[in-house]
């Protein structure tokens, strides 16, 4: 009886160990596809980094980029339509969301046919940059050029090079869709590095009442000038030159407050930029590809306005 008595002891305390570990998974490293430098030579706007700053990724997100990549996934060649897009995953311009918001959208866009490209950019840091302010501005702008000069090579069509952004990474886009007139990269060419189309979703746009701080701070600085503000509030940035845009948020974002996607929304129509933009009542913050809270499926409708667009014809 004793010895029973104690094996059954021993069964539950094991029982208990492995139930303890099913609550508490640890979750899998992202493998990701190899990634292409954004730089042959010298990384403009750098300087000497710190020992303790490394690049170091945790439950997929990604921080203290000093080298920045382009990771690229090619869709079949029976698929591909010579569209291609670069990928600016969110983290509020401290960290990238390399998985909801890089690896599994660049997936979906291989299934209809277009070339995606996951930007791991710096993120803004006075430790690494002289100027910070312009530093994930450099990377986006490279991005496009890279595309372009190696587009005969990749099967890309130059005229159908776009972005894509979600939350920070969306500012980052949307920076890259109505500062393209500065280019801050160096150019020996006349590439251009405008993109053909935005795809912004819950972005941050505005740093000034709706403004998402902690986005503001780390790419502006504690103290920034009035002037600085109105540069990077990229609702006051829209030219009629501003690519074509569709927009995704959810009202009850608290976050990003939604505001930041009605303004730039407006300021589009203002321009007569063409337009699509929808709001969710319900999904939060950083939903990526699938907001719960809705049967609606956000790409497929991006998936019609590429369309619509003659962006996945071939």
């Amino acid at each position: 009886m004793k010895h029973k008595l104690l094996l059954f002891i021993f069964t539950i305390a094991i029982s208990s160990q492995m139930a303890k570990a099913q609550v508490a998974p640890i979750l899998p490293s992202l493998s990701l596809p190899k990634a292409i430098k954004l730089y042959a030579d010298s990384v403009p706007n750098s300087k000497k980094a710190p020992a303790t700053y490394v690049e170091k990724t945790e439950n997929n997100r990604t921080s203290m980029v000093t080298d920045p990549v382009l990771i690229p996934y090619f869709p079949d060649k029976a698929k591909a339509n010579g569209t291609a897009v670069v990928i600016c995953p969110g983290g509020g311009y401290s960290r990238l969301a390399m998985d909801i918001e890089g690896d599994a959208v660049a997936k979906k866009f291989n299934e209809i046919g277009v070339t995606a490209f996951i930007l791991k950019y710096r993120l803004p840091s006075d430790d690494i940059m002289v100027d910070k302010t312009i530093g994930p501005l450099q990377d986006a702008q490279r991005s496009l050029q890279l595309i372009r000069q190696r587009a005969a090579e990749w099967n890309i069509n130059p005229a159908k090079v776009g972005i894509i952004g979600f939350s920070a990474g969306g500012h980052l886009a949307s920076t890259a869709g109505t500062h393209f007139y500065n280019v801050v990269i160096p150019r020996k060419d006349t590439i251009s590095v405008r993109p053909d189309f935005m795809m912004l979703l819950y972005p941050v746009i505005s740093f000034g009442e709706m403004a998402h701080k902690g986005s503001m701070q780390r790419l502006l600085g504690d103290k920034p000038s009035q002037e600085l503000i109105d540069q990077y509030s990229n609702e006051k940035q829209v030219k009629a030159t501003t690519p074509p845009t569709f927009i995704v948020q959810a009202e009850d974002d608290k976050t990003v407050p939604v505001q930041n996607s009605l303004m730039f929304y407006y300021a589009l129509l203002a321009n007569k930029i063409p337009a699509e933009m929808h709001i969710y009542p319900k999904g939060g913050h950083g939903f990526g590809l699938n907001n719960k809270t809705t049967k609606d499926y956000w790409f497929d409708s991006a998936t019609h306005w590429l369309d619509a667009n003659g962006l996945l014809s071939k």
